[in-house]
């Protein structure tokens, strides 16, 4: 199995680059520079991007990128995949270049989701500053965050990214969009080698845009209050109310991105020591708030 250390980055498509720069910047509170393709770099950290942002024909999710620490753990993940039968595109100097790496390989799961494995990021180390204040988000040796990805084809993609992916289940919940007693439809969460409790969920269904959602967390609470008063202020539609997790116990609201993804805007998510964790299934996504309702009013029902 492979040895994926953690989320690195996350490649979206948009009709509309400044449309993405303005919310990452004024909303997120994230540094914006173009990128070598004619794209955006959205920063969160002192690495060169986290978002990579492609001008496109649509506004989706493309690409889930996932580091491993050195280029032995990146030469025995292309023997994994080779070995289970996987189609690899090792990436050219060009895109090695445009994600800031030594290598890039490119393959896809079960339920066509794409991802690309990396290993040694070039970084010039710029502080972060973040144009609207915001102190800092939580990545370093735990990832950038986490990504919820559709997975229609379940039960082969769950175990493509646990025999051939190496992530750990962390919890299962089964999502019962209509009444009490209609069918269930599984989100599985993952974590890989380190102590985020998920750096990687499966949800059972198809998602138009390619990704349920992806999580970014800051360092304190009052962060994420000054960004859901951002949400407002630039009148970006709200998808769920704030609230806290039951699983990973992060407080978070959530709002859509300009690729129509949502973003889960967080704080406080839980280190987990996987000798001591135990597996199980939750029946609650929340202690309390997280009302995801909201997500499918009309525009005139929103507060602008």
């Amino acid at each position: 199995m492979m040895k994926i250390a953690g989320l690195a980055y996350v490649v979206a498509e948009t009709t509309d680059l400044d449309r993405w720069k303005k919310y990452a910047e004024g909303v997120l509170g994230m540094m914006t520079t173009a990128s070598p393709d004619g794209g955006l770099y959205v920063r969160m950290d002192e690495r060169q991007f986290r978002f990579a942002i492609q001008a496109g024909a649509r506004d989706a999710y493309a690409v889930s990128g996932w580091e491993v620490s050195c280029q032995a753990d990146f030469a025995h993940a292309l023997t994994v995949l080779e070995q289970a039968g996987v189609e690899v595109v090792l990436g050219n100097a060009d895109l090695c270049r445009h994600r800031c790496a030594q290598q890039v390989a490119g393959f896809s799961d079960p339920s066509g989701n794409r991802h690309e494995l990396v290993w040694g990021f070039r970084s010039d180390f710029v502080h972060f500053a973040s144009p609207v204040g915001v102190s800092g988000f939580v990545t370093g040796n735990i990832g950038m965050g986490h990504a919820v990805l559709p997975a229609p084809v379940f039960e082969q993609t769950v175990d493509f990214v646990t025999q051939v992916m190496g992530f750990g289940l962390s919890d299962i919940f089964n999502f019962r969009p209509g009444p009490p007693d209609s069918p269930s439809l599984p989100i599985h969460f993952f974590h890989c080698n380190n102590g985020r409790h998920h750096s990687l969920a499966l949800a059972g269904f198809p998602v138009p845009s390619g990704c349920v959602h992806v999580m970014v967390e800051v360092e304190g609470m009052p962060e994420v209050g000054r960004a859901l008063d951002r949400m407002y202020a630039h009148q970006v539609k709200q998808t769920a109310t704030l609230g806290q997790h039951t699983n990973d116990k992060v407080t978070s609201f959530y709002m859509q991105s300009p690729s129509n993804f949502d973003i889960e805007y967080g704080y406080g998510g839980e280190v987990v020591d996987w000798s001591q964790h135990i597996t199980h299934e939750f029946t609650r996504v929340s202690l309390w708030g997280h009302d995801f309702s909201i997500g499918q009013k009309a525009p005139t029902d929103e507060k602008a």
